[in-house]
């Protein structure tokens, strides 16, 4: 992890420079004891963890000062951010609190120790590694599921200027992505939800959009691509017979 240091304290600052050239798994990029300097390192930096000093006597201006400038950036991904301070009050917590600070260490506190602040920084930053990641798995899930989906309406010449063809695209999306399988919620309540249009005219939407394809794509594309069976009275699929099967087409192929 990389950690930018604003502490105005010499001694802490040397121990934690200790401390780093003993492990492998930190690195300061920058100690600094103002907060403005603070800011021009960390847009240098982008460091992954912060440790804030509050008070910076013996530096520029305050902790506080950072974490509001901080906050102006907006930023998508924050470092992970462990203020240390000598101040132990109600409103200073609900502050920081307030400012995103992931963790408050107290320096007069019992068993107070800098090794104890890196270790706290490094098992944060592990925690959201482990979610971002798992948010992108499911980012790059989503888009295959996507790209699928899209891919087998095209075979079969399911029309793009249909509203039907929306409709059977989110509601196959839906049934690949819905883990409770006992859910009381069929595929036409979902979309009569989604788009404030009542079950019917979901329905027939649907229903017409398959009509179409099956009147004007070649029976050979019909017959390799969508091989379920069909009522032999009406030669077309049901929406509902429809969505299923893609969904577990698709399925296996994921």
């Amino acid at each position: 992890m990389r950690i930018l240091l604003i502490e105005d304290d010499v001694n802490e600052c040397n121990i934690y420079k200790e401390i780093a050239t003993k492990r492998t798994d930190i690195g300061f990029v920058a100690m600094t004891n103002s907060n403005v300097e603070a800011m021009k390192l960390f847009k240098t930096y982008t460091p992954e963890g912060i440790i804030l000093d509050l008070e910076l006597n013996q530096g520029e201006g305050t902790g506080f000062d950072f974490l509001e400038e901080l906050n102006k950036l907006n930023l998508k991904n924050r470092p992970k951010i462990i203020v240390t301070t000598n101040i132990c009050s109600d409103s200073v917590y609900e502050f920081l609190h307030k400012n995103n600070v992931d963790f408050i260490f107290y320096k007069k506190q019992d068993k107070y120790s800098q090794e104890k602040v890196i270790n706290t920084l490094l098992l944060l930053g592990e925690y959201t590694s482990s979610k971002r990641e798992n948010t992108e798995q499911n980012e790059i899930c989503g888009n295959q599921i996507s790209s699928k989906i899209n891919r087998e309406l095209d075979l079969i010449g399911v029309s793009n200027h249909l509203q039907g063809r929306r409709y059977l695209y989110d509601a196959i999306k839906y049934v690949i992505e819905e883990k409770e399988t006992s859910s009381k919620i069929t595929t036409v309540q979902y979309l009569a939800k989604k788009y404030k249009k009542n079950n019917s005219t979901i329905s027939r939407a649907m229903q017409n959009c398959i009509i179409h394809a099956w009147r004007v794509s070649p029976i050979e594309d019909l017959t390799t691509h969508y091989t379920a069976r069909i009522n032999y009275e009406t030669g077309i699929p049901t929406p509902t017979e429809f969505i299923y099967y893609y969904a577990d087409k698709i399925r296996k192929q994921l």
